[in-house]
């Protein structure tokens, strides 16, 4: 199972064991499971702390639990195999279930040994999600740190018996004592946030208890980071506040037009970018949702930004990042059959569509990419243009026509999502020059018609917006309002790439260094007046 690299970088992390582990596998005669069985025997050989045994009853088969030898109630369980994208999940619930201590704040793990249980979770991933590793991680820390909590982490695609009973058609999705918890991305401070009652008002307190800021960044994608990265190297005191670090970074799989990188994947740069912040001595406060906007009464003054935990955070300068979101397509049933059959992520949830028909609505470049990566797992994908042509490079067009399982439908407005029994069964659309109606059965559809920008927030605090929602900058990157400025795909700027939002961040971040620089505090120019 695993190469002589993988062994090697294994070995080397091993150096890192401090107690004893046991892994128990619970195993039949199926391949999975000898897989399982040589996965574990492996693993076993490199390290005398990790002890391998074949003797478990768990429920599911095959399943293997990660346990402290000397304290068997801190346990995390794997059924299936976590290879692919949760490789990284293994190995670090194998260390920290050999007491290597886990990169998370003191306060975070006083909060998790604090909670009371007991606290079940089951969690299904797929091995192409790039988004479920976060949420294995937060549960297998949770798990190994408090015996009120345990943590089943399910490769759906070996038990699609059970995805199907369950009605799971996105991931991640993860249960909570039997019933459904949360459907999608969820880092450890968002799990905690859902199972303790305090955790909000423990946030709002450490927000509000912060000095003023000289550069407050609301957003924590390319361009926020790109800005607080220019504004710290100049010398002054910078924070990030974002709902999401990395934004929609941690959505993007491969990213092959970064100058200077020929290939990375968004999570992975999301990392490298909060390492960077970090590096920076930039003040980083996730989860922190801008609510509403209050500008200072007078140049120079204190910008107010409110939270939605209640917390009010205070600047001389603002720079808004809040980037986009995945437009929806607004029509009946899409809200009722979300995660339901409606999905927005191919990646993710397209596993769990194997051998069903399923429909891409959209014809730009992540359309069409969307209907090629399906069509590798699915039995036939229906993409759906509103246009007369697709608007996807040529070669990806070329791509697309060449697949067999692809049907191409112009011209068509989608009107409704229809489905029986809590799960989508299909949808209608319009043909716009004839005007007749058609229904198409399907088993899933994937939505991937463009942006919204996250300025909502914005509407009555006088920041300028266009007809789209976009702040409108100038090409300094600054709003109309004296002291804020915005960068990246929540602004007026064409083209919504990673590389533009890092200039216009940069951009943003020197305008807010000029500004400062030449605008006094407001209670100086009181005392000067």
């Amino acid at each position: 199972m695993l190469d002589a690299s993988m062994k090697q970088q294994l070995q080397t992390y091993f150096a890192n064991l401090r107690e004893p582990i046991e892994l128990v596998a619970t195993l039949g005669e199926d391949d999975k499971s000898r897989q399982t069985r040589e996965l574990l025997e492996e693993i076993a050989d490199l390290h005398d702390l990790v002890g391998a045994r074949f003797d478990g009853d768990a429920a599911r088969t095959p399943s293997f639990t990660i346990q402290r030898a000397d304290d068997t109630s801190r346990a995390v369980t794997f059924a299936g195999l976590p290879m692919g994208h949760e490789f990284t999940s293994l190995v670090l619930a194998l260390l920290w279930g050999g007491g290597h201590p886990p990169k998370v704040e003191q306060d975070v793990l006083e909060q998790i040994r604090a909670l009371e249980g007991p606290l079940d979770f089951e969690m299904f991933f797929s091995l192409s999600c790039h988004n479920c590793p976060d949420v294995v991680q937060a549960l297998t820390l949770m798990a190994l740190e408090n015996p009120n909590i345990s943590a089943t982490l399910i490769e759906g695609g070996t038990f699609q018996d059970e995805v199907d009973r369950r009605d799971v058609m996105a991931v991640p999705a993860t249960f909570l004592n039997g019933e459904p918890f949360f459907n999608g991305k969820m880092s450890l401070e968002e799990v905690l946030a859902k199972v303790d009652s305090g955790a909000d008002d423990k946030a709002a307190a450490r927000l509000d208890a912060k000095e003023p800021f000289e550069v407050l960044i609301v957003g924590g994608g390319p361009a926020g980071v790109a800005a607080g990265i220019y504004t710290a190297r100049k010398g002054f005191t910078t924070g990030i506040a974002a709902e999401r670090f990395g934004g929609q970074l941690q959505d993007t799989l491969g990213i092959e037009n970064l100058p200077g990188t020929a290939y990375t994947e968004g999570p992975k740069l999301a990392n490298e970018l909060e390492k960077q912040v970090g590096e920076n001595a930039i003040d980083l406060m996730n989860l922190a949702e801008a609510r509403k906007l209050v500008p200072a009464e007078s140049k120079g003054g204190l910008h107010k930004v409110e939270l939605a935990n209640g917390a009010t955070l205070k600047a001389r300068s603002l720079i808004l990042a809040t980037g986009a979101r995945w437009r929806e397509l607004g029509v009946p049933g899409e809200a009722e059959y979300r995660n339901k059959g409606v999905a927005y992520c191919p990646h993710c949830d397209g596993p769990l569509f194997k051998g069903k028909r399923v429909a891409v609505i959209g014809g730009g470049n992540s359309g069409v990419e969307a209907a090629i990566d399906l069509a590798k797992i699915v039995e036939h994908v229906t993409l759906i243009e509103f246009d007369s042509k697709l608007r996807a490079d040529e070669v990806l067009q070329a791509k697309l026509a060449s697949l067999g399982n692809v049907e191409l439908i112009k011209n068509a407005k989608t009107t409704e999502i229809t489905g029986t029994n809590g799960r989508m069964n299909g949808l209608v659309y319009e043909d716009r020059a004839s005007g007749e109606s058609h229904t198409v059965e399907l088993a899933g559809v994937f939505v991937q018609i463009g942006l919204v920008p996250n300025t909502e927030w914005l509407k009555d605090s006088g920041i300028a917006l266009s007809e789209y929602g976009e702040i409108e900058i100038d090409e300094e990157g600054a709003t109309n309002l004296p002291g804020i400025f915005a960068a990246g795909d929540c602004t007026t700027v064409p083209y919504k790439q990673i590389v533009v939002a890092m200039g216009e961040g940069s951009k943003a971040g020197l305008s807010a260094f000029d500004y400062l620089i030449r605008t006094a505090p407001a209670e100086e120019i009181a005392e000067a007046a």
